[in-house]
C-alpha cells in the first residue's frame, strides 16, 4: 500500500515539471503530473489528492479556472500557485479563487517543500481524533466539521475561515498583531496575505453578528481583539 501524500502537479512546462517531480518524489510524495488545466480538473475528479500545485498559465484552462473547480468540491484541498505571474491584481485574483498561497518563479525547491509540509501538517491536524469545538457568545463551532451554528441555523464555512476563526477563538480577548495572526495561520506575513485575510475577517464579521455580545474588532495600527465572553467553554479532545 502507497502511504506517501499525493501530490497534482499542473505545469505546462515540460521540463520544469520533469524536474519538480524528481525533487519531490526525493523528498517522498508521489507525483501525478497534468500538462493542461482540463486534464488537471479530469485527474482531480477520478484520483484522491492530498495537495495541488497550479501554474497559472496553462492551455485550455488556466490555472485560476481549476482552483475555482477544485474549490467547488473542496474547502479544505490545500492549493499553492506557482507563477511567473508577480502583479499584485494576480497574487490577489489567486487567493480570491481559493489559493492557500502563492510562489513566484523562480523559486527555492527547498521553500516549495517546507510549505508543502505545512499544509500537509494542518490537514492531518484537521482530521485527526482530537476534536476542535469552541462556545462563541451563544454560537456553536466546530473546527473539525467546518460548521458555525447560530440562532438554529448552521453554516458551513470555509477552511480558511475556519484556521482563523479558531485562532481568534484561541486567543480570545487580547490584542492580536497582523503579523501574529499571518503567521499562525498563514504561515508569513506579507502585503498580499494579508489582503486576503481583510476578505476573509470581513466574512467572518458576517456570521459573528448573530450574537451582539461577539466582537471582532480592529485596533488600527496593531491588528485585532477577538471578545468572546464563552471564551473559557472551549473544548478540545
Amino acid at each position: 500500500m502507497d502511504n506517501r501524500a499525493k501530490i497534482l502537479l499542473a505545469e505546462d512546462d515540460t521540463n520544469l515539471s520533469e524536474l519538480m517531480k524528481e525533487a519531490l518524489e526525493e523528498s517522498g510524495y508521489a507525483v501525478t503530473v497534468s500538462a493542461d488545466g482540463q486534464a488537471a480538473i479530469n485527474t482531480f475528479d477520478k484520483n484522491k489528492f492530498d495537495i495541488v500545485l497550479l501554474d497559472i498559465m496553462m492551455p485550455i484552462k488556466d490555472g485560476f479556472m481549476v482552483a475555482k473547480k477544485i474549490r467547488q468540491q473542496s474547502d479544505v484541498m490545500p492549493i499553492l500557485f506557482i507563477s511567473t505571474k508577480s502583479l499584485e491584481e494576480d497574487k490577489v485574483r489567486g487567493y480570491q479563487t481559493g489559493a492557500d498561497d502563492y510562489i513566484t518563479k523562480p523559486f527555492s525547491m527547498k521553500e516549495l517543500l517546507l510549505k508543502i509540509e505545512v499544509f500537509l501538517r494542518r490537514t492531518k491536524k484537521m482530521f485527526s481524533d482530537t476534536r476542535y469545538e469552541f462556545n462563541v457568545g451563544s454560537m456553536f463551532f466546530s473546527y473539525n466539521d467546518l460548521q458555525l451554528t447560530a440562532g438554529g441555523e448552521t453554516f458551513h464555512v470555509q477552511q480558511k475561515e475556519a484556521d482563523l476563526l479558531k485562532f481568534f477563538c484561541e486567543h480570545s480577548n487580547r490584542p492580536l498583531k497582523r503579523e501574529e495572526v499571518l503567521l499562525a495561520v498563514w504561515g508569513k506575513d506579507d502585503f498580499f496575505l494579508g489582503r486576503s485575510m481583510d476578505v476573509y475577517v470581513t466574512k467572518l464579521r458576517k456570521y459573528l453578528r448573530a450574537d451582539p455580545g461577539v466582537v471582532l474588532e480592529t485596533i488600527h495600527g496593531v491588528g485585532y481583539r477577538f471578545i468572546n465572553m464563552a471564551s473559557n467553554d472551549t473544548t478540545s479532545r
